[in-house]
């Protein structure tokens, strides 16, 4: 499984690379700590660099993680298929939980930091998609 963190926090996307790491989540995570650098990514060949899980931030410069979500709808099709995104925030807002409903993309909304009961839902729901 290709896992990706977007993140523009060095620290909390350690913490999760960790976690994954010592969980035996995934074989690849590639963390991008930009939005930006990611879509550009993602886009070159959506059918081939599409991870199944992206972990992705709400509170980014420049592209959010909101931004984000909405620039993928047009691939969103394509996208869906075999990738599920996970918001990984520090945000305890419930109407970013809320919003976060309205994207299919979407699969769960997690509270930072990432934990092993995190990673243990995450890997029902995965393991129920299949």
């Amino acid at each position: 499984m290709k896992t990706f963190i977007i993140d523009d926090d060095p620290l909390s996307s350690f913490v999760t690379e960790m976690v994954l790491k010592l969980e035996n989540f995934t074989e690849q995570v590639t963390t991008f700590s930009s939005a930006e650098e990611t879509l550009g990514y993602l886009t070159e060949d959506l059918a081939v660099n599409a991870p199944q899980v992206i972990f992705l931030d709400l509170n980014m410069p420049s592209m959010n993680g909101w931004e984000f979500l909405q620039a993928l709808k047009p691939h969103e099709n394509v996208i869906s298929s075999n990738c599920s995104v996970f918001i990984l925030t520090s945000s305890i807002d419930s109407a970013e939980q809320q919003m976060a409903e309205q994207h299919a993309m979407v699969k769960g909304f997690i509270s930072k930091p990432l934990t092993e009961t995190h990673l243990g839902i995450i890997k029902q729901q995965l393991g129920n998609a299949a």
